[in-house]
């Protein structure tokens, strides 16, 4: 058969006023093909010659209603026990050649590839939220970024965190509102633990009561549909593609800052509506917010390290001495600049000014550092270790209070005679 290209050549000759001779000839092509194809307008296609997977269509059919999802390779085992004798790829060719595996729409809606349409956000109507998840830091500890974004404008801010837990989100939230400018009517959350009780549509009683105390309603997202919040999974893909992936921070505290100065800088310029993105942000009707941020509380266990250290948000404070190696339980409250350290039973430990979250600063008091010097004075020897391999037998003092378990008197010491065993025996001798 002959290419588009030959019979687009040939018939491109034949209008310049070549014979069929001469088309022959240039284009090494017989005759009575150069003249099929003039008469016809070209030859139409051969028509392929029937599946191979004809005879099994049935059974295909039926095993694609049982699993859609059902894997070539196993279908390829099952229909060879049937008799089939063609190729693995042969089988795939097919089916998608006669568009035999039907769509799964689930599937299809989670990858984002059915169709859609873009939901309208007004002004100052919604903010939504959700945690971007950096596993591997330099700073080599994981880290987890709260994104805040205007659905109207895509405005956003961000936050870094030490944990997912619901006192950073309190103050992780406090500061992107304070970025933003204000609060919106709606609160649009995924389910996440923090914000929805696992299992149920129902709020955490604590986000309750922060979205309470802002004045806001929360939306949550139905189950397994990242679209309906795609304003702010969109700013994440963001963050991590434009600004994370090629930022250069060695601490919790220089990504804060270099996220800062992205949003700023980067995002908010972004183009959007004839304007720009920040300008739109700005022009919003937000909600003014309260005084305060909402009084939660940041509750961390952690081990102090030998030096009498414990670690908070990459920073470090001391505790005394006597507590090194010991699990402690750090708490501070979103919005006040001290850090309580108290162990298990509450008993205090000690009492910090908190150092800005990732500045990796160490925070001692002179106290502690009294203590910590004496402590170590004291403990200091110029005596080897012990060895662990010496001979040593059980001493006279062991032996001895082996005896006493036993009811015997102790090793080398004579029994005493008592005179009453003699008249005992002297009655019985009589």
């Amino acid at each position: 058969m002959l290419t588009e290209e030959n019979d687009v050549e040939i018939h491109a000759l034949a209008a310049r006023g070549w014979n069929q001779s001469a088309i022959s000839r240039h284009t090494g092509r017989d005759r009575k093909t150069v003249r099929k194809h003039l008469a016809a307008g070209g030859v139409a296609p051969r028509e392929r010659a029937a599946s191979c997977l004809e005879p099994f269509r049935g059974y295909i059919a039926a095993r694609f209603v049982d699993d859609p999802h059902l894997p070539a390779v196993v279908l390829l085992d099952e229909l060879t026990a049937a008799g089939f004798d063609r190729s693995y790829p042969t089988l795939v060719r097919e089916l998608r050649r006669l568009q035999l595996r039907p769509v799964c729409l689930v599937c299809q809606q989670r990858r984002g590839s059915a169709p859609t349409t873009e939901i309208d956000h007004p002004a100052g109507e919604e903010i939504q939220w959700d945690w971007l998840e950096l596993t591997d830091t330099p700073w080599g500890q994981p880290a987890y970024v709260l994104v805040g974004v205007l659905s109207h404008s895509g405005r956003f801010r961000a936050m870094f965190c030490e944990q997912m837990t619901f006192g950073y989100l309190a103050g992780a939230v406090h500061e992107i509102l304070l970025g933003l400018g204000g609060s919106s009517l709606v609160w649009r959350v995924d389910r996440m633990a923090t914000a929805v009780i696992p299992g149920t549509d129902r709020l955490n009683p604590q986000f309750a009561q922060m979205a309470k105390h802002y004045g806001v309603d929360v939306a949550v997202c139905p189950a397994h549909r990242p679209q309906r919040k795609g304003v702010v999974e969109a700013a994440i893909k963001f963050i991590a593609g434009r600004w994370w992936r090629t930022a250069k921070v060695g601490s919790m505290l220089e990504a804060q800052q270099s996220l800062d100065v992205f949003t700023a800088n980067v995002s908010d310029q972004r183009g959007r509506r004839g304007s720009t993105v920040g300008e739109l942000g700005s022009s919003e009707p937000l909600r003014s917010l309260p005084a305060l941020a909402f009084p939660a509380e940041i509750v961390v266990d952690r081990v102090a390290s030998r030096s009498a250290l414990i670690v908070f948000e990459t920073n470090h404070y001391s505790v005394p001495p006597g507590y090194a190696g010991q699990r402690l339980v750090l708490r501070a409250r979103v919005g006040e600049p001290h850090l309580r350290i108290v162990t298990a039973q509450g008993t205090r430990v000690a009492t910090h000014r908190r150092a800005p979250a990732g500045a990796e600063q160490t925070v001692r008091t002179s106290e502690h550092a009294t203590q910590l010097e004496r402590a170590v004075l004291d403990a200091f020897t110029t005596q080897t270790a012990c060895r662990r391999k010496r001979n040593r037998p059980p001493g006279d003092g062991a032996l001895a209070e082996l005896a006493k378990l036993h009811g015997q008197p102790p090793p080398g010491v004579a029994p005493v005679v008592s005179l009453t065993d003699y008249a005992k025996l002297a009655e019985v001798a009589c």
